[in-house]
């Protein structure tokens, strides 16, 4: 993996798609942290919401399935101690996603399906954006 590899922090409902629907977008930005094309960026309560809804029974994913890609994310990843933020988002429950991608750096980009919940006013300078913007970006270099 090249030390110019995007760092991504991926929010929980992008991870959802990618994983019921295996030819989607948000899929494609999954398997480009999972062939290390990217590198994803988390804390504990990222990693603590992903296994909560993963594993809400409407999904049907296994529990051998969420354990393997939780593993492989932290063994791969990059663990960041984020702080709280200065402002408030429309989504409170979605600040820690953009706290990790703050406290990741310049290089790091939030993926969501829902840029709603950034409203540009409160990004602090953070990149947000959604699968499909990654993907293009990411395929035109």
């Amino acid at each position: 993996m090249s030390k110019f590899a995007d760092l991504l922090v991926v929010d929980t409902n992008v991870m959802v798609s990618a994983l019921l629907k295996a030819d989607s977008v948000p899929a494609a930005v999954l398997r480009s942290v999972l062939s290390g094309d990217a590198l994803i960026a988390y804390d504990a309560r990222i990693l603590l919401e992903y296994q909560d809804v993963l594993s809400r029974p409407r999904f049907g994913f296994s529990a051998l399935l969420i354990d393997q890609l939780l593993r492989y994310l932290v063994d791969i990843g990059v663990a960041v101690a984020a702080v709280p933020l200065a402002v408030f988002l429309p989504a409170p429950d979605d600040a820690k996603f953009l706290e990790v991608c703050l406290a990741a750096g310049a290089r790091a980009q939030l993926i969501t399906g829902n840029i709603k919940h950034f409203p540009l006013a409160c990004r602090q300078g953070a990149t947000v954006l959604t699968p499909r913007e990654w993907l293009d970006r990411w395929q035109g270099r």
